[in-house]
């Protein structure tokens, strides 16, 4: 018998060390080559590493949540004699924060994404023990919940005394905040700490944007998506930034270096399972309010689903954010470093008004929004608030291209 470490490989892009999310052998366990052993998070990607040998687990480094320098030794295998001469390091499946590859069946491993992983070992579900439906047996939400779902509690070695008197719920429950969880609290941390953000609130009477969405939803066929705000601000957004190119902006704060973008770039904060990700719109200039919906629903959906690419995860050059029902009166939205500017989309209400010097009832959004004051002074930052504003009031202007006049 012999003894092969293997050591926290390099995961590309200047990484110099990964955040254990979660181990799927232990000691004594045997594992086959390719065998997905752990799950670990970069600032960039989340990894599944396969074993890079077969092997009978010795010892693991680090429990989720600690952080194992690259070449560091990760795990130490015992190699049966005849695979002694085995020292590869095996290739390490890289994929974004949201969509693992399924690298298909293989025997003695269950297949499953980190997310329904993580699912599983919340609600206490072996994942041996699941029938999985996805393709090559690969185990998906439905089977989770299926098989109990976040609600199932084993109970073991309980005498029938013991059972029939409900336990008392404890005071408190401790959750480790690691893997994407942790990587939000640092970024956002990291935003409020270094940006100092202006807030600007401005509220705008969408009644005939109203009109022009409902009008453009009841020309599509019974059943097709039809459109938000969302697109509408969205190219309103694009317009609006002609004048005021320096908030669509990217800082490099390594170089001192204010990176202005012609280009827009549209960063869509979503809520998923895991947690909040930016999924981006890219050219958003370039797109019909068809197809920016359409976008929009896709890479959300991605997002969600845990299928987007890094590519679909990075890049943008402004965010807006959008909490639909939920989106209250205002709200002081947190920039997405190391862009600039992100604006907000807050709950469209009906409520009377003054309007042409009668009081009427017309549909109201207010549109919250942050700054870098660093880099955006108040002044350019209201005004262009002012001008997505009038924009938005005036609809037909988002369609009309912007006309010079001597």
């Amino acid at each position: 018998m012999s003894e092969f470490v293997f050591k926290m490989p390099d995961l590309g892009e200047g990484t110099v060390e990964a955040e254990i999310v979660a181990w799927h052998t232990k000691p004594g366990d045997a594992v086959n080559e390719d065998q997905v052993i752990v799950e670990v998070m970069t600032d960039k990607a989340a990894v599944e590493v396969p074993a890079p040998v077969s092997g009978r687990v010795v010892s693991v480094t680090g429990v989720p949540g600690d952080k194992v320098a690259v070449g560091s030794p990760l795990i130490v295998f015992e190699l049966a004699a005849h695979a002694g001469t085995q020292a590869g390091a095996g290739a390490v499946g890289v994929a974004d924060i949201a969509a693992p590859a399924d690298p298909g069946p293989r025997s003695g491993r269950v297949m499953a994404s980190p997310a329904n992983r993580r699912r599983a070992r919340e609600a206490g579900i072996d994942l041996a023990t699941v029938a999985g439906s996805g393709p090559g047996g690969r185990i998906v939400s439905a089977d989770l919940a299926a098989a109990g779902g976040a609600g199932r509690t084993v109970v073991t070695n309980v005498s029938a005394e013991t059972s029939a008197v409900p336990s008392a719920a404890p005071e408190t429950t401790e959750i480790k905040v690691i893997g994407l969880r942790r990587l939000i609290a640092e970024r956002m941390s990291e935003a409020k700490r270094t940006i100092p953000h202006f807030a600007y609130v401005e509220e705008v009477d969408i009644t005939e944007l109203e009109a022009l969405r409902v009008h453009l939803n009841g020309t599509v066929p019974r059943g097709a998506p039809g459109l938000t705000y969302l697109p509408f601000v969205v190219l309103a957004l694009t317009r609006a930034l002609e004048s005021f190119p320096q908030c669509n902006v990217r800082y490099d704060a390594a170089r001192e270096m204010l990176v202005r973008h012609r280009a827009v770039h549209v960063g869509v904060a979503t809520q998923t399972p895991d947690g909040l990700k930016v999924p981006v719109v890219r050219n958003a200039q370039s797109r019909s309010v068809w197809d920016l919906g359409a976008e929009i629903r896709r890479v959300s959906e991605r997002a969600r689903t845990n299928k987007a690419t890094r590519d679909e995860l990075m890049g943008s050059t402004i965010t807006v954010t959008s909490l639909g029902r939920l989106g209250g009166i205002a709200s002081t939205p947190v920039i997405n470093a190391p862009e600039v500017a992100i604006i907000g989309l807050n709950k469209a209400v009906e409520r009377p008004v003054v309007h042409h010097g009668a009081v009427v009832v017309r549909r109201i959004m207010n549109l919250s929004s942050s700054f870098d004051h660093r880099f955006v002074d108040g002044y350019d930052a209201a005004a262009m608030i002012q001008a997505l504003k009038d924009l938005l009031e005036h609809p037909a202007t988002i369609f009309i291209p912007k006309v010079n006049i001597p």
